[in-house]
């Protein structure tokens, strides 16, 4: 009988490949985790240290450092990053070397509430607390301000985030009991009264035509009250 080596050849081959691959992922899963390395995304205003990250994945895998990959649950880990009230999204991951990675994007913070309680309005318009590791210069929020509806206040700071004259100027966002909303301006002593938020561009429009005249005429602060409420005009009363 004529032997096929061809056969044996790719049989050989193929015992080869199954073996190396089984030796491969055994040796893999004993390879032991090293000390989280932790990576953040984005703004460079960290609300919370590698410190903390670390401590957040310790605390929550009892044995996360020299031990085999394959205990680690990477879910466990990322769930509870993503829990944390300053993290937007969390990603971890183990390297095939062992190297634990935890790459976090921190929230953005665009107004702080100053009632009661203090804390951030984040970009998405969530509760967002202080950090002691840093705190961003963003406009005050005060008044009547429910942590679960934040909503108004919300489309106010992303308004200011995105004009520069908003940005430069506004120093306090006030939410009324009854809703409508009020802004202070930087060094200038009277109210701008917005109302509530319907032609919301056309009275910020309002106010920065009349912010520029006022200046230009050296009579910023002759007024107590400056009124958006009431379509195209501007009522100002006098200080």
């Amino acid at each position: 009988m004529k032997v096929n080596w061809n056969n044996i050849k790719l049989l050989f081959l193929l015992g080869l490949v199954v073996f190396l691959y089984a030796f491969s992922s055994a040796r893999n899963n004993k390879r032991t985790i090293s000390k989280p390395h932790v990576e953040f995304l984005g703004n460079n205003n960290l609300f919370m240290t590698q410190e903390d990250v670390s401590k957040l994945l310790i605390q929550n895998q009892q044995y996360v450092t020299n031990e085999p990959k394959e205990i680690l649950d990477l879910n466990l880990l990322e769930t509870t990053l993503n829990a944390n009230p300053i993290v937007e999204f969390a990603d971890v991951y183990v390297s095939v070397t062992g190297h634990l990675t935890a790459k976090v994007k921190q929230k953005t913070p665009i107004a702080r509430v100053v009632t009661d309680v203090s804390y951030y309005i984040d970009s998405n318009g969530g509760y967002m607390p202080l950090s002691k590791n840093y705190t961003e210069r963003v406009p005050i929020v005060t008044g009547f301000v429910n942590k679960k509806n934040l909503e108004k206040a919300q489309k106010i700071a992303v308004k200011i985030q995105e004009d520069e004259f908003l940005k430069k100027h506004v120093v306090r966002i006030h939410q009324n009991k009854n809703g409508t909303m009020d802004l202070k301006l930087r060094q200038c002593d009277f109210v701008v009264k917005l109302g509530d938020l319907k032609q919301l561009d056309k009275k910020i429009n309002n106010l920065k035509a009349f912010y520029l005249k006022a200046t230009k005429d050296k009579t910023l602060n002759n007024y107590s009250k400056v009124n958006l409420q009431f379509g195209n005009q501007v009522v100002c009363t006098k200080a």
